[in-house]
């Protein structure tokens, strides 16, 4: 049976498989998910009302285990290897049959109808199918609402099936071990199986849209920020885990198209999303109020813990994972874009998180340094956050985000190279990383001095100053910087010992050249010599 307000005809569930003799919950509301998450006895509310909930073995995304069906429409276009990991078409029937009859045997199944891509032209309509309340709470708040009105004609082009009790044969199934994500562009399937981290859901559709919207619409795909200023003045905000993405763009100076996800076309940046999925560890309300007031009623917090004897969430507690997160729709923001979308950018930051202490806080890049850095994705990883790591481990992800672009990194930096000229963009790198000395021995960057310096940047004052060139980097760097001590814009000035300064810079322009080593044949050659000159 289904349950009101709406119903789905039984014929678009026996379409993807699916009876209809169980109990369907359909466009639930968040209240409807948290009270059943609770009687499941599935989560936890904070003393703010949210909900907390674990996700059990998996706290994070398992690039190793996503696959694309490897078809007539993705054998020649997809870009395979790396984190594009082929499966064949009658693996991926097993593991959709497989799929198909776990969620049969459910008694009540939560189902989701929803939207991606703020701009109307490109809305990519999904169906999302939970056998978990709270996973489709998540989907309730990361993708966008549609209207009453568009619910009673809704099409579903998408649909995501999401079974994380379900643990599949990888003999069988021709996959690694018992989770896997399988997207096939050809049946328009996502299949999350054996995983009930709720990110699996988010990036498989982002992944699909950084197929489809520049290989269909010639639209760039970013994995990036977007924030709008009082004078209609975007900017966009790229970075990987941990370099101040979410916490950058969230300002309360200006106002926030969205927190992870966009395209860009020929007038406009857009989100693709209606939530925000921010990191909440070692988050306090003094330095990052926004997301902390988002944590309220409707919110979903995973994989934290509470003070003892309390309901109280302990943010500095990583036992469970670094990665903790909260999802949250956009509009617990006060200073959200209703439309989500705005004008083509006129600045772009590249944000990294270099724990070798050797790159400036900030620096004017070249389009063609910006081809050459965006296409690198640097930032490095640093004890503690994995295991294994010691010491700071250079990271580069291509694009600032490998683990979801089918497609060359040259598709989309040719892309976005066209736009930056067409549009005049500045383009900037900022390392909210250490100085003074690498990861143990040196300083992070204040949040404030980050901040003012990207300001500073998007009212032009760093436009009037004068600037030198790193001579390790060939970055452009400004002199002077309102509101920030010019000592630590040089970051050789900061280090007591220059020599190993100048040796941990010359390590790091190296793995920046050998990793550059397999794009620059294909790239030209302006953008291959645009990095580091050792």
């Amino acid at each position: 049976m289904l349950t009101k307000p709406f119903e789905i005809p039984p014929a678009q569930l026996l379409a993807i498989g699916l009876n209809t003799n169980k109990t369907i919950h359909y466009q639930s509301d968040p209240e409807e998910l948290v009270e059943a998450t609770l009687s499941n006895k599935q989560g936890m509310l904070s003393h703010t009302g949210a909900l907390v909930i674990s996700t059990g073995r998996f706290t994070g995304r398992s690039p190793k285990d996503k696959f694309i069906v490897k078809d007539t429409i993705t054998a020649a276009t997809v870009d395979w290897g790396n984190f594009n990991n082929p499966i064949d078409e009658p693996y991926f029937d097993r593991i959709l049959e497989d799929v198909q009859h776990y969620l049969n045997q459910q008694h009540e199944l939560w189902i989701r109808d929803c939207y991606a891509c703020a701009a109307p032209e490109y809305r990519l309509n999904i169906r999302v199918v939970n056998e978990l309340p709270w996973m489709n709470l998540f989907a309730h708040n990361l993708f966008l609402r549609p209207t009453a009105r568009e619910l009673e004609h809704f099409a579903p082009e998408w649909h995501i099936l999401s079974v994380p009790g379900l643990e599949l044969d990888p003999v069988r199934c021709g996959i690694r071990q018992p989770n896997a994500t399988v997207i096939s562009f050809k049946l328009k399937l996502i299949l999350i199986a054996g995983s009930s981290y709720t990110g699996e859901i988010k990036k498989g559709v982002f992944s699909v849209l950084n197929y489809l919207l520049p290989e269909t619409h010639n639209v760039l795909s970013m994995h990036c920020s977007a924030n709008v200023g009082q004078k209609g003045d975007t900017a966009l905000f790229f970075g990987l885990s941990g370099t101040g993405k979410t916490t950058l763009s969230t300002d309360p100076s200006r106002r926030l198209i969205g927190d992870d996800e966009h395209g860009w076309d020929s007038t406009r940046v857009f989100n693709f999303e209606g939530g925000c999925y921010a990191k909440c560890i070692h988050l306090s309300k003094e330095k990052e109020p926004e997301i902390y007031n988002a944590i309220q009623p409707g919110a979903l917090v995973e994989n934290v813990t509470f003070y003892p004897g309390t309901n109280i969430i302990d943010f500095d507690d990583a036992s469970i994972t670094e990665n903790t997160r909260v999802a949250y729709p956009l509009d617990f923001v006060a200073q959200s874009v209703p439309g989500e979308s705005g004008d083509s950018p006129r600045n772009i930051f590249f944000l990294t998180c270099d724990a070798y202490g050797v790159l400036p806080p900030i620096a004017r890049l070249t389009k063609e340094q910006a081809l050459y850095y965006f296409i690198s994705g640097y930032t490095a990883k640093i004890a503690g956050t994995e295991a294994g790591i010691t010491e700071p481990k250079a990271t580069f992800s291509a694009c600032f985000g490998a683990p979801f672009i089918p497609l060359h990194p040259g598709k989309y930096a040719a892309l976005l190279g066209d736009k930056i000229s067409r549009d005049g963009v500045k383009v900037w790198m900022v390392n909210t990383g250490w100085t003074g000395g690498a990861y143990g021995t040196g300083f992070r960057m204040r949040l404030a001095d980050s901040r003012a310096m990207i300001r500073a940047a998007l009212k032009g004052e760093l436009d009037q100053v004068e600037y030198h060139k790193d001579p390790v980097f060939s970055l452009m760097v400004p002199d002077t910087c309102p509101g920030v001590d010019s000592k630590i814009l040089t970051p050789r000035n900061t280090w007591d010992d220059v020599a190993a300064y100048d040796a941990q810079a010359k390590n790091l322009a190296e793995a920046f050249m050998r990793n550059f080593e397999c794009y620059a044949n294909l790239v030209p050659t302006a953008v291959k010599n645009a990095g580091p000159n050792i």
